[in-house]
């Protein structure tokens, strides 16, 4: 199961909004990857999310796989959606 997204905070995804995306990732059993700039990473790692440099406006995939990965993929696009709270 797959959803695209766009960024929406005007700083993108820079080390909070990576850590709390990160964090939200980790609650969740699913296998969850984030797709974007032709790279897939772990969205569980902030290293692997903080290296594809995300602005406002980029688009992403989010991309899970097991028994919760539908509420990974709604949670996680609602907290992009939200704009991290910025």
């Amino acid at each position: 199961m797959e959803k695209i997204v766009s960024i929406k905070n005007a700083s993108g995804l820079h080390a909070r909004p990576a850590g709390m995306f990160v964090k939200k990732a980790s609650e969740f059993k699913a296998t969850v990857e984030v797709i974007a700039k032709g790279k897939t990473v772990n969205a569980k790692s902030i290293m692997g999310i903080m290296s594809l440099g995300l602005g406002k406006g980029d688009e992403l995939t989010i991309s899970a796989n097991g028994e919760d990965e539908e509420a990974a993929i709604n949670t996680l696009v609602e907290l992009i959606d939200s704009g991290f709270g910025e």
